[in-house]
This record gives structure tokens, C-alpha cells and sequence, in this order.
């Protein structure tokens, strides 16, 4: 069963902060975790990268359970609705807050008393490893670093007045761990030894690759945020932060906004209501509308369904571009529905019927297959995206390899090109795959043998739940993926699946989530137009409701952001300068990069055990490298302000 762990102390038990929940996500979906996906013959596992919130988890990890020790935190649910009056309030006391930070790469390289014995791990589970939530560590003295020089300001007058909310903080704290039962399994940078190390393991003959960046040294506990401590001074964050905002890399453009979310107090900002272009930091918001819309455990479903004659057979697309081609393809989208599977399945239910002809139904999504402010050389297949439609493998991708720089190979038509693998594997003819329509819905589905009937239903695979696809959306950053499920959200609010209707029904979903949605004018789900502005508002107090507990679906937001240093865009982030490592582990947010703009939007937790939420919006500067660098010194700094 999925659970959160409350780290809360006792000053204010209704006031915490979701950062997301362990667990698989089939059990963050609410679903029991059967480790496979709808029909899909093969169980998934887990994504390279990902990391579960509260720290990141090595890859193949499996859950496995420790008893609890003495002092254990008390598992707790949501709490009370968020106000629906729009703005902020000051709020006496602050909540508990667990970290985002490295608690998996802490447990595993050092050994701390109090850890409880490595239980059996499972094999063939989804998701990430993960503890039972009620073991807890033992107490380590935690010593933060001194304060930097002219970190000693007189305190400022704290700027607030948007209406109370209660917020729900839940603390996860995650162990990778591996028990030698299960053979070698993958795992990523130096946790490889350390987790030797724990196991018992012998050295391997082949060294694991050096990591990209240092690695950074882990704090010894996740630790929850002081419930009674004091928010950070306004005075001095100001002080800490202008001259990094004010670095010439960033450009002459910079939109920022940094936000105590426990206390709902606003501590930096400069331009917060003005759009600017979002990149990627869109991608926050196509989440939060998808999962608020459709939920966590919904799954998308690509059918099959029998022709107008017999040996006719339509693959209908259902706007899963998380479909594999073959069980290898696993690395990319691990766990997703495959076409092999579904192959199977319609050969099955053709019995002796020959199949003669393939029909490609994509008249899920309407309009347009490329978006307003693309470059042509975004799209396939060079680009970061392929054309927009219904059906298609591997997010459209030629081999099953996502390249955060420098483009991934698509195939121009998506959709035939999928057609065209279906009919070779159900031995139909090539030249006969073309599109067309399915014919009107009927049932039951074909049996063996059974009469002809069009429209009934020969096969059918599903996706793993909408939370798997927007961990990977949201840690690959992949635009097609962004894409399919702004659709999503128009499909549930009865509109037309295209850009249009995806922007309208995003909008709506988010003004009816208390949102300011008029500080957001969209003309894609990725980010990826040029003409798309978003305010560094709008995105901060998205994350500010995905972290207060009134939206549990919106909580898992944050098991799909990209930690520092260690998954996913922010892999080889916050290396240099060496400043900039203090934040490695501890900050999870997501990038965005265009020609001319670099973004950053996420949570962090500072030193003073503090989780801030910010997004920062730079545009104009000289060069993207510099800019990100300068960028990842903002929020470095927030770590280690002592403010």
C-alpha cells in the first residue's frame, strides 16, 4: 500500500508540505502493484534516472521493508481543502517539511546505526525502490555550514496577504538498497559502490564509468524542516541574491520569484506577474493540469479493432506515445504498453482468417500536427519532437534513445511508420497499410474462429498510469510526451485534442484549481513554442499547491523533477562553479532551454531545513552555458543563504 510519511512536529499538526510520496506508481496511482501494465505480457521496471521524492534511487532497485526504529514518523493522509480565495497570508508557525534531497545516496554510503536490516527485495515490481515509510534513521547531529559573509541582516517586513491556506508536508525518506538475490542490476554513478559496499559485494573486474560531475557529498539524514523555526528574512535573502540575479549571463531579462512555502511568505522577486518565455518550466504546468484532470492511475490505450471486411484490421491510436516496439525497448519507457503484444493478441483473435489489409486511425487528435512558434528544425527528424499524432512508437523516436542534446531521430509519419511494424508483425501486406477510419465500436470482442464483425475488438494494450508518463515527460523533459498529454486534458474537458484545444482546457483546469491562469498564454503542452509566456507567479504557486495537500494527485509532480546532480536534465547541473555543488541533491526542479532563454522551476530545501519554492526566467543572455551556470548560483544560494 502507498503511503507518506509525516516528518511534522507537534507546533502545528494541521500545516505540512507534500513533496510527493514513495512507492511504485502503480501504488501512487492507487493501484494495486501488480508489476504489469493493462495487458502488457512483460513487467515493468524501473526508468533510468528517476528518483522517488525525497532522494533519488538507483535504477533496478526493488521496494524492500525494515522494521521500524524507535521515534518512527506517524503516517499521516491529505488535509483540509485550499482556500479557494486567490492569494497569501502570513501564518503563525511553519510546517514540518521533508527535504528533497539524496537520502538514498546518505543510506547506502554511510552506514548509520539505527538503519534497519535489508529486507528481501521483489522481484518484477514497477517503479522505484523504497522503505516502508514508518523506519526511520537514527538521530545524526546535523551541523550547517557558518553563515557567509553579510549573511547578518536586520529583519525586513515580511510581504504576504493572499488568504490562508492549510498545507500538507509529507517528508519521504527513501534507502536504495539491493540484496545479491536478485543477480547485477544497473545502477547509476558512485551509489554503485556504495551500495557494494553496503551488500557485501565484491569489487567488479570492470570499474563502473567515472560520473559526469563530482559527485556531491550527501547530507547524513533527510531531515524535516523546523516547525519552529523563523522565516527567512527578507532583508537578507535580498541581499544574498541581487548581485546573482543581476549577473550579466543571465541577460537583461530576469523574471524571478522565490517563495517559503510553509509559511506562504514571499522572499524574492523581481518582475513575478510579467510572462516571459517558459521553455520547458510549461511542462510544470501540463502536469499539474493532466494529473488534476485525469488522475494518476488513468492509462491510455491503443486498440485494434476488425474492419468493414474480413482480414481488415484498424489500429486505432489512443494518444500513447509511450508505446514500445518490442520488449528491447525497455530502457527508454520501462514498463510500457508494446506493439509485439498487441500483434499477438489480434493474431490470436484472426484465428485462420488472413490478414489482408492494416487501417491507421489517428482521428483522436484534430488540427494542425506542429504548433504555432516551432522552428522547422525542431521537428523530426532532427528535432527534439516529432509530428503530433495519435498513434506512434517510442514518442515517434526511429531507435528507442532519448538524446537530451542534439535531437532524436523521428520517423516523418509517425503513425504509418507504427502502422507499417504492426502489419510486418501480423503478416499483412506492407502496401496495404494507409489510413482510415475504425468502424463503429462493437462487442464482445472477436474470438478465434468467431463470425466477422466490424468494429469489434481483436486486441488491446495500456499504458502505465498517467503518473509513470509524467515522471518521464517531466525527467527526460520529452515534448511529445508533453503534447499528448495537454490532449489529455482537453479530451476530459470534452474539447478538440489539438494545441488550441489543449491551451483552453489547460487554462481552464488551472483557474479551476485556484490558479491564476490569465498570467499564462499557451500555444503548446512542451514549451517548446517560442511564443508561449508564462509568469514565474504562476508557476511558483503551482508548486505551492502540488506541495500543500488539497490536490494529492498534484503531489507527485514532484517524484518526476530532475534532482540536482543526479537525474534526469539536472544530471550533470550545478557542477560549476564549485559553489554551485552545495545544491547537488537537494534542489529538484525543472529546466528550460530555447535559443536565447534558460528557466529553472522547482523546491529546494535550505540549510536552515526551510523548503522553498522559486522559479527563475532568464531571456537575452549571451550564452546558454553561462546562463545556466549562473542560474544554478541563484538557487545554490538558497541553499546555503542561512537566511
Amino acid at each position: 500500500m502507498d503511503r507518506t510519511v509525516s516528518l511534522q512536529r507537534p507546533v502545528d499538526p494541521d500545516r505540512t508540505i507534500n513533496l510527493g510520496s514513495a512507492g511504485t506508481a502503480a501504488q501512487r496511482a492507487g493501484q494495486p502493484d501488480t508489476g504489469t501494465a493493462g495487458t502488457n505480457a512483460a513487467g515493468p521496471s524501473p526508468a533510468k534516472g528517476s528518483a522517488p521524492a525525497g532522494g533519488p534511487v538507483a535504477k533496478g532497485a526493488a521496494p524492500v521493508s525494515a522494521p521500524p526504529s524507535k521515534g518512527s514518523a506517524q503516517v499521516t493522509g491529505p488535509t483540509t481543502a485550499r482556500a479557494a480565495a486567490p492569494g497569501r497570508a502570513a501564518v503563525a508557525g511553519s510546517a514540518a517539511a521533508g527535504g528533497a534531497g539524496s537520502a538514498a545516496k546518505a543510506a547506502a554510503k554511510a552506514a548509520v546505526p539505527g538503519v534497519g536490516p535489508v529486507g528481501a527485495v521483489e522481484a518484477g515490481r514497477y517503479g522505484r525502490a523504497s522503505v516502508a515509510p514508518s523506519t526511520a534513521r537514527a538521530s545524526v547531529p546535523l551541523a550547517p555550514p557558518p553563515a557567509a559573509p553579510g549573511d547578518e541582516v536586520a529583519p525586513a517586513e515580511v510581504k504576504t496577504g493572499r488568504g490562508s491556506r492549510t498545507k500538507l508536508v509529507v517528508g519521504v525518506l527513501v534507502l536504495a538498497v539491493l540484496a545479491a538475490a536478485v543477480g547485477i542490476v544497473v545502477r547509476p554513478g558512485p551509489v554503485d559502490g556504495w551500495l557494494d559496499a553496503l551488500t557485501g559485494e565484491p569489487a567488479r573486474t570492470t570499474p563502473a564509468p567515472a560520473p559526469t560531475t563530482p559527485e556531491p557529498t550527501p547530507t547524513p539524514v533527510l531531515v524535516a524542516a523546523e516547525a519552529d523555526g523563523s522565516v527567512p528574512d527578507v532583508a537578507a535573502v535580498k541581499v544574498a541574491l541581487d548581485p546573482l540575479v543581476n549577473a550579466k549571463a543571465l541577460g537583461p531579462t530576469v523574471h524571478i520569484q522565490v517563495l517559503d512555502v510553509a509559511s506562504d511568505t514571499i522572499l524574492y522577486e523581481r518582475n513575478p506577474t510579467k510572462a516571459t518565455t517558459p521553455a520547458s518550466t510549461t511542462k510544470v504546468l501540463t502536469a499539474a493540469s493532466v494529473l488534476a484532470a485525469r488522475g494518476a492511475a488513468y492509462r491510455l490505450e491503443t486498440r485494434v479493432v476488425a474492419g468493414s471486411a474480413p482480414g481488415e484490421v484498424v489500429i486505432v491510436g489512443g494518444g500513447d506515445a509511450t508505446l514500445a516496439v518490442f520488449e528491447d525497448d525497455k530502457d527508454l519507457f520501462p514498463g510500457a504498453a508494446r506493439l509485439d503484444d498487441l500483434a499477438a493478441q489480434v493474431k490470436k483473435a484472426l484465428g485462420g482468417v488472413k490478414p489482408t489489409r492494416v487501417l491507421v486511425d489517428t482521428t483522436l487528435f484534430e488540427g494542425p500536427e506542429t504548433a504555432p512558434g516551432w522552428d522547422t528544425w525542431d521537428v523530426s527528424p532532427g528535432g527534439q519532437v516529432a509530428r503530433i499524432q495519435s498513434l506512434m512508437t517510442n514518442a515517434g523516436r526511429i531507435e528507442p534513445v532519448h538524446n537530451e542534446f542534439g535531437g532524436d531521430p523521428r520517423f516523418a509519419d509517425p503513425a504509418l511508420s507504427a502502422g507499417k511494424l504492426f502489419a510486418k508483425m501480423i503478416a499483412a501486406p506492407q502496401g496495404s497499410v494507409k489510413r482510415g477510419t475504425a468502424p463503429a465500436d462493437a462487442s464482445p470482442p472477436v474470438e478465434a474462429g468467431g463470425t466477422w464483425t466490424p468494429g469489434a475488438e481483436l486486441g488491446r494494450v495500456q499504458s502505465p498510469p498517467l503518473v509513470q508518463v509524467v515522471d518521464w515527460m517531466l525527467q527526460q523533459s520529452d515534448n511529445v510526451l508533453a503534447e499528448v498529454l495537454g490532449r489529455q486534458v482537453a479530451l476530459a474537458a470534452g474539447k478538440e485534442a489539438s494545441f488550441a484545444g489543449a491551451a483552453e482546457a489547460m487554462a481552464e483546469k488551472l483557474a479551476e484549481l485556484g490558479l491564476p491562469a490569465d498570467q499564462a498564454k499557451l500555444y503548446d503542452a512542451s514549451g517548446l513554442s517560442n511564443r508561449n509566456g508564462i509568469t514565474p507567479e504562476l508557476l511558483v504557486e503551482t508548486l505551492e499547491l502540488a506541495a500543500e495537500g488539497s490536490q494529492p494527485a498534484l503531489g507527485n509532480i514532484f517524484n518526476g523533477l530532475p534532482v540536482a546532480g543526479w537525474s534526469g536534465t539536472l544530471e550533470t547541473r550545478f557542477a560549476t562553479p564549485s559553489d554551485n555543488a552545495t545544491a547537488q541533491g537537494v534542489v529538484r526542479a525543472k529546466t528550460g532551454s530555447l535559443s536565447g532563454v534558460n528557466t529553472l522551476a522547482g523546491v529546494l530545501v535550505t540549510r536552515d531545513r526551510r523548503v522553498l519554492a522559486f522559479a527563475i526566467m532568464a531571456k537575452g543572455g549571451p550564452d546558454a552555458t553561462a546562463a545556466r551556470a549562473a542560474i544554478d548560483r541563484v538557487a545554490a544560494r538558497l541553499v546555503d543563504c542561512g537566511c
